[in-house]
């Protein structure tokens, strides 16, 4: 059955605590390639992971749109009303980006052992039972005080509040029959996960949920259906083992004949999320026509080839130098019989748009210093409005590897060095030599970057002049516009034959 909710796409991260870094620049990568919901599991008994909480927030501090959520929530650890108020409180300042993935407490040893109660797995459910009924009470407001008199969580006149940003959905972690008739009467959504319900297993649990939901007066379409899952791009048969479109057809099937509509991918690995991506984009092209009650029709072949690299600028602008552009490797030659599909010619596409936007940066900061010469502007606000924009922000902007390497990608250029060029180094060796080159410019540009700062330092404190000033933005002007038009004459046929992952 297809309950007709809009797909949502996810990543389900390991909150590693030896690696922080790594774990948020994860989860801004899954917002930046486009996926919707970020999640993490919480396990407070475990010192390996960090606490999800705390993540979570921080997570959401760095990042712009996508969602977060806890996958699940250790109800037994987590005072419901405690709880409740700190996911209305993220979901505040947020503008209603959390939702609450919520489980009994599977660990029940691991639980007590941590001085929380110690509870068999039946008053486990019961107490999560009163745990949803109390969260929903903190989050409605008006009314009183809160009196629930439960078997594990009795709640005596408390205040209401604070009231979350949107209505929060409870999604319940549940796999046997007792869980899953609590979800069908309590909860907004169902989550399990793959690896302990295979898709064969669905059918029956939906069933479950969905007698349980009617019992209970309620729409079986209320409640979403979510789904963790695991799999691998270079498998071979089986469920999500083996390349995009596989796993495009098997989701879409899930979707259509079981009414899963979100997906989380439960992976640490950025090729992963990359290629995930382009799967949502895949099942939400087939589950629409497949809604609609039409078939999705083959992509269409495009003779030739249609995107078109950016040239570099026609004259210098600076006498110095520091690319040998006549020493740039280049890649195998384009075979001129080769067709491509439009889905194929968007990663290159696509680079030239990020690459457009570095451009149109550019010319901002160039404006800005036009507008200092002709003293419309105090230097120290250009300064500041420089330090403040998307290309100072974000490292990536300028072709540059981060400050701190180590902490991963978290830039655009970065996620380059770090995934898209290993990649395409690995799956085509004659473009080794143009990887490499791109990554020593990488370094060449993050040099020419700081000599602007310095000289703008200079031009605030005195020491320097703006014709100073102007000599390094002529030099990243030079540099910067000739490596983006290299890139994207050497990678944008090779994008588009191996794919961006």
């Amino acid at each position: 059955m297809d309950y007709g909710h809009e797909l949502v796409f996810g990543t389900f991260l390991t909150p590693a605590v030896d690696a922080p870094d790594r774990v948020i620049a994860l989860a801004q990568l899954t917002e930046q390639v486009g996926l919707d919901l970020v999640s993490f599991q919480d396990h407070p008994y475990q010192p390996r992971l960090l606490d999800a909480w705390t993540l979570l927030s921080v997570v959401a501090a760095q990042t712009q749109r996508i969602k977060v959520t806890t996958n699940v929530a250790n109800l037994p650890l987590r005072h419901p009303v405690v709880l409740a108020r700190s996911v209305a409180t993220l979901d505040l300042i947020t503008g209603g980006r959390v939702e609450l993935g919520l489980g009994a407490g599977g660990f029940l040893d691991a639980v007590a052992a941590n001085a929380g109660p110690r509870l068999t797995t039946g008053q486990s459910i019961t107490a999560l039972e009163e745990a949803i009924a109390v969260m929903r009470e903190v989050w409605t407001p008006g009314g009183g005080g809160i009196r629930l008199a439960g078997k594990h969580y009795t709640v005596a006149g408390a205040k209401r509040g604070p009231a979350p940003a949107h209505d929060v959905s409870i999604w319940l972690g549940a796999y046997k029959p007792r869980m899953l008739a609590l979800t069908g009467r309590l909860a907004d959504g169902w989550l399990p996960s793959s690896g302990y319900a295979g898709p064969d297993e669905l059918a029956a649990m939906n069933k479950v949920i969905d007698e349980a939901a009617v019992d209970a007066g309620r729409d079986p379409a209320a409640v979403r259906r979510l789904y963790n899952i695991s799999g691998r791009f270079n498998g071979s048969g089986g469920f999500l083992q083996g390349p995009e479109e596989l796993w495009i057809d098997q989701l879409t099937e899930l979707t259509l004949g079981e009414g899963v509509s979100t997906y989380i991918l439960a992976s640490d690995d950025p090729d992963d999320i990359r290629r995930f991506a382009a799967v949502a984009a895949g099942v939400r092209e087939a589950v629409a026509a497949g809604r609609s009650g039409g078939a999705v029709a083959p992509a269409p072949v495009v003779a030739g080839f249609g995107v078109v690299p950016t040239p570099p600028p026609a004259a210098r602008r600076s006498a110095v130098q520091l690319l040998d552009e006549s020493e740039r490797p280049t890649g195998p030659a384009q075979d001129p019989s080769r067709t491509y599909t439009p889905y194929q010619l968007q990663s290159g596409q696509h680079l030239i748009d990020v690459h457009d936007h570095l451009r149109a940066e550019l010319e901002q900061v160039r404006d800005l210093v036009d507008q200092v010469a002709a003293g419309t502007l105090g230097v120290g606000a250009a300064r500041s409005h420089i330090n403040t924009m998307t290309m100072r922000q974000n490292n990536w902007t300028l072709g540059t590897y981060c400050e701190s390497y180590c902490r991963l990608v978290t830039t655009h250029h970065s996620l380059e060095d770090a995934s898209m060029l290993p990649h395409l180094r690995r799956a085509d060796p004659a473009l080794a030599p143009v990887v490499d080159r791109l990554q020593e410019e990488h370094k060449i540009i993050h040099e020419v970057l700081e000599g602007v700062d310095k000289a703008l330092v200079a031009l605030v404190d005195g020491s320097g002049s703006i014709d100073g000033l102007r000599a390094a933005m002529d030099l990243l002007d030079d540099t910067l516009l000739s490596h983006l038009s290299y890139e994207e004459r050497e990678l944008v046929e090779p994008l588009a034959r191996l794919g961006i992952f």
